[in-house]
């Protein structure tokens, strides 16, 4: 196991993809909606929307995307409460992008709404595109074997990325 990026370098990467966030959507009247997927993903979009707050005037609400990593066709992919959609900015996020299939399933949720638009930030996108997916705010790029895994931890206050 090596680590990749240890607690001080995970914070700096989403610190500077707020920012990146911020100065892309200044302009985001209708509030913005960071939605993190199940999982690491959901505790990503809490980082992040919470360095938002720190940094910009933008209405930000989180809201988690409820769906099993493991079997994203078999299952119901929605929202962990009801919320307003209409003309907001949708920020989705997960920890690592690998093949792009869960982002896909991901979407879902959104496509029934006339959001304003819809970006997808990851904290590591290991670039396997097997689907048509790429992110719009990356905390790091990592080319890696399809053999190989990452393993993002958030656990406690010590954040780390590891690849295993």
């Amino acid at each position: 196991m090596t680590e990749v990026l240890n607690h001080k370098q995970v914070g700096q990467k989403i610190t500077r993809m707020a920012f990146e966030i911020y100065e892309r959507n200044l302009h985001a009247s209708g509030g913005m909606v960071v939605a993190g997927i199940t999982g690491m993903g959901t505790i990503l979009a809490h980082l992040l929307a919470t360095e938002l707050r720190k940094i910009s005037p933008l209405q930000v609400e989180e809201v988690e995307v409820l769906l099993d990593k493991q079997a994203v066709t078999a299952t119901d992919v929605q929202l962990s409460s009801p919320i307003a959609l209409k003309g907001k900015t949708i920020i989705l996020v997960d920890d690592v992008l690998n093949t792009g299939k869960t982002l896909v399933y991901a979407l879902k949720p959104f496509l029934e709404h006339e959001v304003e638009k819809m970006e997808i930030a990851v904290l590591v996108n290991r670039s396997h595109g097997l689907f048509p997916v790429k992110p719009d705010y990356t905390g790091f790029e990592l080319a890696t074997t399809f053999n190989e895994h990452i393993r993002v931890d958030f656990s406690g206050n010590n954040y780390s990325v590891h690849l295993l």
